[in-house]
């Protein structure tokens, strides 16, 4: 019988073979009314092509927090995560060009200091377990939040008669996304499983503090993505995005306290996103 281990390596295997980076000769670029659609659209694409093209940052965080990481994940994230997401990045920063829009602004190489001092705890390898598990739930959360935006994002595309985008950017990309969220979920299930009762209490704690939507590193991104949630109408037709991103979370932190539906700080910090957006938009 398989073991989770098996699993993983199976996935991670599938994921490499199945789905290669996105070929930039097979994307049609062709925009019909690039004014319209970088006006309802090109703010999205910066944020996206920007948080896509800084995996090479985070391939940097992962190192310097997982000293020692499993095999499967080292070449989950090198050599089948990365390829994978540099090519959205590249893809949807050239688009955002063609309509006419400046290239995304990047931070590739700054690892902040509580990071590196993560990474030196992370030696110490019952600390390193605790560090995976947040690497994990990280994840998840952004990736639930990628598949999410780019279904929105794709079916907006569709609506504006842009199909050429449609069909060869978004559609492409977003076929991608479930397999690295899987990869995580499956990851962070086994994994939660093997942590003694103090370090699931400090991952618990850790997340707490840490959680941030994805992308967000400083005020304005947060305004940044308070205005992709409300353009990608995510809040809207009764959807939760909060307890959508934090399901998995939620069933494996916090399954003691059933009466919450989704963990305060993740609601927390969606809601400021929004604010931040209004608030910024009526100065």
């Amino acid at each position: 019988m398989p073991t989770d281990q098996d699993r993983l390596v199976a996935h991670v295997s599938r994921l490499g073979e199945e789905h290669p980076p996105i070929p930039m000769d097979s994307v049609d670029f062709t925009v019909n009314d690039p004014a319209g659609f970088g006006a309802r659209f090109g703010h999205v694409l910066d944020y996206m092509a920007r948080v896509e093209l800084e995996v090479d940052r985070n391939v940097l965080e992962i190192s310097t927090m997982l000293p020692n990481p499993p095999e499967v994940d080292k070449r989950f994230y090198a050599e089948v995560w990365q390829p994978q997401e540099i090519q959205h990045g590249l893809i949807l920063d050239r688009l955002q060009q063609v309509v006419g829009r400046p290239p995304a602004t990047t931070d590739l190489d700054h690892v902040g200091l509580k990071l590196k001092v993560l990474g030196l705890l992370a030696h110490l390898e019952p600390f390193q377990d605790v560090c995976r598990m947040l690497y994990y739930l990280t994840g998840m959360a952004t990736e639930r939040s990628a598949v999410i935006a780019y279904n929105l994002l794709h079916d907006g595309v569709v609506e504006t008669g842009e199909q050429a985008v449609a069909e060869t950017v978004i559609a492409p990309i977003k076929r991608q996304e479930p397999g690295h969220y899987a990869f995580y979920q499956l990851s962070a299930r086994a994994h939660w499983a093997t942590l003694a009762a103090w370090q699931r209490w400090l991952v618990r704690r850790m997340r707490r503090i840490s959680f941030a939507p994805v992308g967000v590193n400083n005020a304005t991104q947060l305004a940044d993505f308070g205005d992709v949630m409300e353009t990608l109408g995510v809040d809207h037709e009764g959807r939760d995005l909060a307890a959508d991103v934090a399901r998995v979370e939620q069933e494996l932190l916090w399954a003691r306290d059933r009466g919450l539906p989704v963990p305060d700080y993740v609601a927390r910090a969606f809601r400021e996103a929004v604010e931040a957006a209004q608030a910024r938009s009526t100065r």
